[in-house]
């Protein structure tokens, strides 16, 4: 069921509609949160220069992540594969 979920981050409070889990909800405004303001050398920046910016460098880490994700993903099937190779040719 969704549901209003209110969290403060750099002196703003913003509402977030979601039908996450309470678990994953903390696990990411917590996230959110500490990427947002652990970035205290662009404290000087406006807050929505630092949303971009930090906007910018989730997005990279999921790219990255994805795309480990798939060369597993591959490397797994090619192992798949391979067994059931062997499995093969001993039966």
């Amino acid at each position: 069921m969704e549901r209003v979920v209110k969290f403060e981050v750099l002196g703003q409070e913003y509402p977030l509609y979601t039908d996450a889990p309470e678990e994953d909800v903390q696990e990411i405004l917590g996230l959110v949160k500490s990427q947002l303001e652990g970035e205290g050398h662009r404290s000087s920046l406006p807050v929505n220069k630092i949303a971009i910016l930090t906007s910018i460098n989730m997005a990279g880490k999921y790219v990255r992540l994805k795309r480990d994700f798939e060369k597993y993903r591959l490397h797994v099937e090619e192992a798949v594969d391979r067994m059931q190779g062997c499995i093969d040719r001993v039966l």
